[in-house]
């Protein structure tokens, strides 16, 4: 077995995992900087983001107290105001310095940045790189990443568990790309691990969100806050055979699409005056309603009252997959449902990032910052991970060299080969099981899902003693985990208090 020491541990090659990185070097260039990627480094949410950072930029016609007060009322009473205060008035900041790395964003007649246009924001203030702006940052910030001589990568490593002692996180242990087990020790360890979409059915998020950050957590009793609330984008391509749906950005609608019901009707503006331009929340509640008054599986997007030239300019990603797919936007609608897409809840940090365990931090999806409450306002995910990088970055320049390298971990992992097959079924039962009516339908069906998906857990861990010996395996036991604790805070209060009452009596 294997060990490595570094100072600062980073899991999870994202924007917040790459951008720490990045600071981290820029203030200290003599910081041993370790960063892991479960398979190749952009391999992530960050390379698949279609719509772009949410910045207040025209301060003529927009103001960070119009996007404070957006940021507050999508996320439904839940959102830390100071927390959103603080990430809405840092943006032009992280921003500038996203160009200065190299981030090209599209832009206007002017000259200027061309700001979009999403659901819940008054005003168009979205930058973007056409509809692949996470693939435009992954793809310039990587090579720079690449050239730091501090910073080591580690692609195809997988991490199973935390080492964790005294209430300090020294490290993590796992597989490197030989399948060789490993302990890695630091000063400091940053989970940037992402989001847990592939939980469910179907998702728009990449193979790799399986909440593996979220699950380690669990193992190592950090705290979590609001699971429960997963964000559904509601415009999915509707495609029956696929799990990972092709997202079609919310932009579009800022850009005039609309969504039609069977009868070829426009059917948002009955719940909410915004239309199409409602929340992610609202949207996908009002066309999973649709689906079920039409006995249906999916609604449809009209885009064929849109400028085709134009379109095809700032859409080239959506515009090509729909040709690919058979589909002549001029003249077709698009099928569409909404896919998991979003984990708002998460790992419990501060504003530095830190979580309950000292020398343990988490930034990105997998954390809860406060900043997006039960539904995240479009396109400010990219903007909380860089924000949130930087100021982590900050402290942890300032505190690593105070901290001992020392770990008594002396737990053998052993890697075992499986029956690839088994364990998919696992796999394929919970995400059966999970779909948008798993957290949001009737309570029967919440109850009933989680009752099906406890059982799940059960059977796996008679199955599996040990589930670190196989990444495969720890990774299907991550999003069992993961699945868990959604749907346990999901359940309705009745429900718990009932369970508490039997326990109670016995």
């Amino acid at each position: 077995m294997q060990k490595i020491q570094t100072d600062i541990l980073i899991v999870g090659s994202g924007l917040a995992g790459l951008s720490l990185s990045k600071y981290l070097s820029e203030i200290n260039p003599n910081l041993l900087i370790l960063l892991l990627s479960k398979t190749s480094i952009d391999e992530c949410n960050t390379y698949y983001a279609q719509g772009g950072i949410a910045v207040v930029h025209d301060f003529l016609k927009d103001s960070y107290k119009q996007h404070v007060e957006d940021t507050l009322k999508a996320g439904k009473g839940l959102c830390d105001e100071k927390v959103v205060q603080h990430v809405i008035t840092e943006a032009p900041k992280r921003l500038n310095e996203l160009l200065q790395w190299g981030v090209e964003l599209d832009k206007n007649s002017q000259g200027g940045l061309d700001l979009g246009l999403e659901g819940g924001h008054s005003q168009n203030r979205i930058v973007h790189h056409k509809d692949k702006t996470g693939y435009e940052i992954e793809t310039k910030l990587i090579p720079l990443i690449e050239k730091l001589p501090n910073v080591t990568i580690k692609t195809s490593f997988f991490a199973t568990d935390l080492i964790i002692e005294n209430g300090h996180c020294l490290g993590l242990k796992g597989f490197d790309e030989k399948g060789e087990p490993t302990i890695i020790e630091a000063k400091a360890t940053v989970l940037a691990t992402g989001g847990s979409g592939q939980v469910f059915g179907v998702t728009s998020n990449p193979f790799v969100s399986t909440g593996d950050g979220v699950a380690m957590a669990i193992r190592s009793n950090v705290a979590l806050q609001n699971m429960k609330y997963i964000q559904f984008h509601p415009t999915a391509m509707f495609e029956p055979q696929k799990s990972q749906a092709f997202l079609i950005t919310e932009a579009i609608r800022g850009y005039g699409a609309h969504i039609l019901n069977s009868n070829g009707e426009r059917f948002l503006f009955e719940v909410h005056k915004n239309g199409e331009l409602a929340t992610r929340d609202v949207v996908s509640k009002a066309i999973s309603e649709q689906m079920k008054k039409e006995n249906g599986k999916n609604v449809w997007l009209d885009l064929r009252h849109l400028p085709i030239e134009d379109f095809k300019n700032k859409f080239p990603k959506v515009f090509n997959y729909c040709s690919q797919q058979g589909f002549d936007i001029t003249q077709d609608l698009i099928p569409i449902a909404p896919a998991a897409h979003y984990q708002c809840g998460g790992i419990i940090v501060d504003e530095k990032g830190a979580t309950d365990k000292l020398q343990l931090f988490a930034i990105g999806e997998c954390s809860y910052t406060g900043l997006h409450g039960a539904n995240r306002l479009a396109s400010n995910s990219l903007l909380e991970a860089i924000v949130y990088s930087h100021d982590l970055a900050d402290y942890l320049t300032s505190t690593v060299f105070t901290t001992q390298l020392k770990s008594n971990e002396n737990a053998v992992l052993i890697y075992k080969n499986i029956h690839h097959d088994e364990v998919l079924q696992f796999r394929n039962q919970l995400q059966w099981f999970m779909k948008y009516e798993s957290i949001y339908g009737e309570k029967q069906a919440i109850i009933k899902t989680y009752q099906l998906v406890s059982e799940l857990l059960k059977r796996f861990r008679m199955k599996y003693k040990k589930y670190d010996s196989h990444p495969f395996l720890c990774e299907t036991y991550n999003l069992i985990q993961t699945a868990e604790i959604i749907l346990k805070e999901s359940l309705p209060v009745s429900y718990k208090r009932n369970k508490i009452s039997k326990k109670t009596k016995l």
